[in-house]
């Protein structure tokens, strides 16, 4: 579940970034379900909240992608449909993520699995 502030806009922002569905699920002016679109079941919840988005939050939504390319061109589609960069100051050196604040202020990442680390120890 994500807190939004303005559950329309977040509607129409999270279905479009992450290609899904509102449904009537549940439905009222304060809860969204979103579904995946050729109906295998649901995908994440949105919840009207009074409370600011944290300003750095431990857990966060990733968006992977499989290369560079596709991550510049996914983050300026994100940025298109009205996520914003947030000024980020905390990237380590050869980040292999963005970091993108949704239009609620929630930050997520889409990260750059070509660029990940390796998961080897």
């Amino acid at each position: 579940m994500i807190g939004v502030t303005d559950l329309p806009r977040a509607v129409a922002f999270w279905t479009s970034a992450l290609d899904l569905v509102a449904t009537s699920e549940w439905e009222s002016p304060t809860w969204r379900t979103l579904n995946h679109p050729d109906g295998t079941g649901r995908a994440m919840a949105l919840m009207r909240s009074e409370s600011p988005a944290e300003e750095r939050p431990r857990l966060h939504l990733d968006l992977l992608v499989d290369t560079t390319a596709e991550q510049e061109a996914e983050v300026e589609r994100l940025i298109g449909l009205g996520a914003k960069e947030p000024g980020w100051d905390l990237y380590p050196r050869g980040a292999d993520f963005v970091v993108l604040a949704d239009p609620d202020g929630n930050l997520f990442c889409v990260v750059d699995l070509s660029r990940a680390p390796s998961g080897s120890a």
